[in-house]
């Protein structure tokens, strides 16, 4: 299992790929940090943020992706930075389907050093020795992705790509099911009633046609003429008599 760990921040943003299994050796794949300016516009560095992440997740192609969760301190206008770069790496995950995960510092400590109040350097440490590397990974944030990758590694195992496994399953046997089944009633009426209005379109430029042939050149049928009264007999007054439903 390959999981893209991701230390969240406008100014320096971690980045760690980690690959095995858990109980067996694990493997450093990849570490870096993404630094945006501090002078650009938060939407540009978001940006930056998300094109890089995104050219990662391409490179890499990790199984799943943790995110350190942020919490509220009293510098607010301090974290709001981190909480807006932490979502980049968690939409590039729902894009692309990818399980999720959300570790706090505290858990990430515990899972590497065994001490949930370790401090940067015991977790650097720890991190040097788990991944069997020559030399310590710097800057902090780097440390601190790696960090992640072997925190969920450890701590939730295989069992994200089991998860989206059977949600992929899942998927397939309704996409199966739905295949299968025949038109609904709905889709039935709405052919009945095209086919229905081609069909009287067909009928009224017939009589058209024929319409033209004949007497009249016009396609609508000719319109009855108004009944004329006989004219008046000497007294001045109109007489009518009904006939078998013709006047005369």
């Amino acid at each position: 299992m390959r999981v893209l760990g991701v230390d969240p921040g406008l100014t320096r943003c971690g980045l760690g790929v980690v690959e095995g299994v858990r109980g067996r050796p694990l493997t450093m794949v990849a570490v870096g940090v993404i630094r945006t300016p501090v002078t650009d516009a938060p939407e540009q560095r978001l940006l930056t943020l998300q094109t890089e992440i995104d050219q990662w997740l391409s490179d890499y192609r990790p199984d799943a992706v943790a995110v350190e969760r942020v919490f509220a301190k009293a510098n607010i206008k301090g974290i709001m930075g981190t909480a807006q770069a932490s979502a980049v790496p968690m939409l590039a995950a729902a894009r692309l389907g990818l399980p999720l995960a959300l570790h706090t510092p505290t858990e990430v400590k515990a899972a590497v050093s065994g001490n949930g109040r370790a401090d940067k350097a015991q977790v650097t440490h720890m991190i040097t020795r788990i991944l069997q590397l020559e030399v310590a990974p710097k800057p902090a944030d780097a440390a601190d992705a790696l960090a992640l990758a072997i925190c969920h590694l450890w701590r939730d195992g295989g069992q994200g790509v089991l998860d989206q496994a059977a949600r992929n399953d899942t998927l397939k046997r309704a996409e199966d099911v739905a295949a299968q089944a025949g038109p609904n009633r709905l889709a039935l009426l709405h052919a009945q009633a095209a086919v229905n209005k081609s069909a009287a379109a067909t009928s009224w430029a017939v009589h058209a046609n024929q319409g033209r042939g004949g007497r009249s050149s016009s396609s609508k049928p000719p319109s009855p003429k108004p009944l004329s009264p006989k004219p008046p007999s000497a007294t001045g007054t109109i007489t009518a008599h009904h006939t078998g439903g013709e006047y005369s």
